[in-house]
């Protein structure tokens, strides 16, 4: 965990601590700010290209605030003061994918849901063996090769502290797998977008693609809100199928180092995955469930969905924010070229799934 996202825990897990909270305004106000500099943005080139009569590309806001973001924490020492509410991006990602449930009736969550979670099982299965099988060609500590799979496989950073503790890896391995997911995310949010449009590939197929192949959650949202909004709302759909995922996967890798000694022995199998499931996706499949018994009337349900955009505006902003493009590769460089390697024949395999589900499922 970084220095900042341990500051952020620390205030929010120590309520008791009288206006401890205050330490994250300076960060989400800075967050908002970058946010709204990248709606001025976007709506300032939109005005610029209308009043001249030109044809230039709909920049959307998100990627706007990413990259003001990007070039403020590479360009500006920021203070620290900012540090521990820059931290909460996270939980502001949590919190716009819950509301976003408000979007969707269940029956259309569970109809892309099964068939995204056929292809997430084919990606888990695929990204695991090949990321498994070019760390051992490029002769990578077996633990280290097991948190950079499970980091490619499921949900990035998450997937690699959940699978950290339990199987004891050491805190200089997870450090160089999360160094590497970081920066081949920091990659993927602007290269998938080009090549999806290069592709012409459909909002749907690419929020599909987005969901399969970017780790972090945070960058597979963004990548697809940048392509379309409704390429963004699918690649939450398929990335919380892909997360929910978490619990079997570093329970396989607990049990497997276990049985070689070198990893504590797992309790109750059912406490194990309990535990790592990603609660966010119970709230958005509560908020779905709610939408589809019209629990909701259309004033309710545009406030929510406006709250889901401002919640993923603190978002975007935090994920350039955070983004330390000189730290991410001071680390080791094999590490680096394993993922590389890996991201882009995943990119590749599941680019294929997609094509093919479209192709029989018409996504």
């Amino acid at each position: 965990m970084s220095p900042a996202a341990a500051s952020a825990a620390g205030v929010l897990e120590t309520p008791a601590q009288p206006f401890a909270w205050t330490r994250l305004l300076p960060g989400l106000a800075l967050m908002a700010g970058v946010g709204w500099l990248g709606k001025l943005a976007e709506q300032g080139l939109a005005a610029f290209a209308k009043a001249r009569h030109l044809r230039l590309p709909n920049v959307e806001y998100v990627l706007w605030a990413i990259l003001i973001g990007l070039v403020l924490a590479n360009t500006v020492r920021l203070p620290r003061v900012f540090q521990a509410g820059i931290a909460t991006c996270d939980f502001w990602l949590k919190v716009g994918i819950v509301l976003l449930g408000a979007r969707f009736a269940l029956g259309d969550v569970l109809q892309l849901g099964g068939i995204s979670l056929a292809l997430v099982v084919v990606e888990i299965a695929g990204s695991l063996a090949l990321m498994l099988w070019l760390a051992r060609r490029f002769g990578l500590e077996p633990k280290l090769a097991s948190l950079l799979a499970v980091g490619t496989a499921v949900c990035g950073v998450a997937a690699i502290i959940a699978a950290q503790g339990s199987i004891d890896g050491e805190d200089e391995d997870a450090a160089i797998a999360i160094a590497a997911i970081l920066a081949l995310g920091a990659v993927a949010l602007f290269a998938f977008p080009a090549i999806g449009h290069a592709l012409h590939l459909s909002d749907r197929s690419f929020g599909v693609w987005s969901g399969l192949a970017v780790d972090n959650t945070a960058e597979s949202v963004a990548a697809g809100a940048i392509f379309s909004e409704t390429a963004g709302k699918l690649a939450v759909l398929v990335k919380s199928t892909r997360n929910a995922m978490i619990g079997f996967v570093v329970l396989g890798f607990a049990l497997y180092w276990h049985r070689r000694g070198q990893a504590r022995a797992v309790g109750s199998k059912t406490a194990f995955l309990a535990a790592r499931f990603p609660r966010f996706v119970l709230g958005f499949l509560a908020l779905s469930a709610l939408t589809s018994l019209h629990a909701f009337n259309r004033g309710q349900a545009l406030v929510l969905g406006n709250l889901s955009r401002w919640a993923f505006l603190l978002t975007f902003a935090g994920v350039g924010l955070r983004t330390d493009l000189r730290g991410m590769f001071k680390n080791k460089f094999r590490p680096l070229v394993v993922g590389a390697l890996g991201e882009v024949l995943i990119a590749l395999l599941t680019l294929g799934l997609v094509v093919a589900a479209n192709a029989v499922w018409r996504l």
